[in-house]
Order: C-alpha cells, then sequence, then structure tokens
C-alpha cells in the first residue's frame, strides 16, 4: 500500500554537476507548516483497531476495527492493517501498540498472538507497507501514554485478553515492564488470575474479588500517586474504587499514539 500522503518522485530530471544545483529545494512553507496527521494503530488480542489523528490527537474520523486473525501470524495481522488502512484518509506518520515487549521496533515478546512475533522488526515491516514512518511501543504504554497527569508515580493496567501494564514517574515510562506475567496470588500470574480466559471461567462476581485484590497488592508495590484502569473488560468491574483509581477509555490506546510522537 502506498500512503497518499507520499510525495511523488521523478527519474526524469537530469543529474548536474553543480553540488549547489543538486542541493534539494526547501520544502514549501504551506506544506512545511501544514498540520501532522497520524494513523494510529492498536494491536490487540481479539481486535486490531486503527483511526486517523490530528496533531492535536483529535480524531478525524470514526475508529475502525476488524477481529485479530487467528492464527495471529505478523503476515495476516499486517494484511488486516493494509484492509483497514485502506479506508483512510492521508497521514503522515504512524503510531503503533502491540500487546508485548517492544525494543526499537522489533517485537521480544508475544504472549497472546503467534510466537512468530518474537524478533519480527514491526516497525520496519509497517513502514514499508504504509509509505510513512512509524513509531511502535507496548500498547499499555500508548494507552498509558494518552492517560497520564505527568505527575507522580502513575501506574496503568488494562483488562484485555491478557492483563497489560505501564508505570511512570513524573510522565517518564519505565520501559519493559511486563507486570501480567508475575506471580500473583495462588502460583499464577496476573494475567491467568485477570485474563478474559479467567474471567470466562470464574465469572464475574469472583473475578471482582480477584481485581479488588490486585488493586491493593499493586498500591503496596508500587505506592502510585494515581492507577489508571483501561480495556475491554473494564465494563466488568461492579465494586467502588478508591478515588486514586480510575477507569479510562479504550480509546486511549488510540489517542496515546499522539504522544508517542512527542516523547
Amino acid at each position: 500500500m502506498v500512503n497518499p500522503a507520499q510525495p511523488p518522485t521523478s527519474e526524469d530530471t537530469p543529474a548536474s554537476e553543480d553540488a549547489t544545483a543538486a542541493t534539494p529545494s526547501p520544502i514549501p512553507e504551506s506544506i512545511a507548516a501544514a498540520p501532522l496527521k497520524t494513523l494510529a494503530i492498536d494491536i490487540g488480542g481479539s481486535g486490531v483497531k486503527l483511526m486517523t489523528l490530528d496533531e492535536a490527537g483529535e480524531p478525524l474520523g470514526d475508529r475502525a476495527r476488524l477481529d485479530t486473525p487467528q492464527p495471529a501470524t505478523p503476515e495476516a495481522i499486517l494484511a488486516t492493517i493494509a484492509e483497514l488502512a485502506a479506508h483512510q484518509d492521508r497521514f503522515d506518520r504512524v503510531s503503533v501498540g502491540f500487546p508485548g515487549v517492544v525494543q526499537g521496533g522489533v517485537v521480544k515478546t508475544a504472549v497472546n498472538l503467534d510466537e512468530s512475533w518474537i524478533g519480527f522488526d514491526l516497525a520496519s515491516a509497517l513502514e514499508t507497507q504504509l509509505a510513512a514512518p512509524v513509531r511502535a511501543a507496548n500498547d499499555a504504554d500508548i494507552q498509558g501514554l494518552g492517560a497520564i497527569a505527568g505527575q507522580g508515580v502513575e501506574l496503568v493496567i488494562t483488562l484485555g485478553t491478557g492483563f497489560g501494564s505501564a508505570l511512570f514517574i513524573h510522565g517518564h515510562l519505565v520501559p519493559n515492564l511486563e507486570l501480567g506475567h508475575h506471580e500473583f496470588r495462588k502460583g499464577e500470574t496476573y494475567e491467568e488470575q485477570l485474563g478474559r480466559a479467567a474471567l470466562k471461567e470464574i465469572g464475574k462476581k469472583r473475578w471482582n474479588r480477584r481485581l479488588e485484590k490486585a488493586i491493593a497488592a499493586l498500591d503496596r508495590l508500587f505506592n502510585y500517586d494515581q492507577l489508571y484502569i483501561g480495556g475491554g473488560e473494564t465494563s466488568k468491574i461492579n465494586f467502588d474504587l478508591l478515588d486514586r483509581v480510575v477507569i479510562v477509555p479504550n480509546l486511549l490506546g488510540l489517542l496515546g499514539g499522539i504522544r508517542l510522537w512527542n516523547a
């Protein structure tokens, strides 16, 4: 797919032996000053979502979504992204959230997707496919970027197919925090106790009791000033939250893509 934001090139311009003549012309001021549009992508265990945002992070259209293909290989998900992006307006850059550790655009862990993701250069692959610069990060990190106030210790957890997490200290991200795969209780991890599979198995009542215990345990561990809870399963929460705990909309997983470029 070719991004319509990319300018055409010409192979017919003769090369000049004059070094000054070979210097590229400056970008016209009207183009250089144009607001940047960001294509924000959120890859999840159950769905792939994207939306085009203006420079202030405001949506320029409705969110588009398709179910995550099975098996969730890189090739299958990239094809899903291409299908969704084909119906978007032009964009200048791309942000993508991935459910696992991402370092330098390369996927390091992918517990809820196909194991072929390990070692896959997601950022480079999308740059080639979408013809635009790409920044990739953990999906909870991006959701956190969209939620935080930038003050004190702010913790983000996401409740969806798995259990995502992100930690910020005075607005600075602590990288590669995979809290979901650490032991929580009874020899099981936070993800094993609070992921979607556990919710379906034990029901909302027991799941809520577990979540309440998890929030208390995380408070003792991080002494957070604010805890943000996002993800598709937040609608199942049915107990009173402390003042320092707030549910945030899942849309922040896309809107935080603007801050990813400003980080």
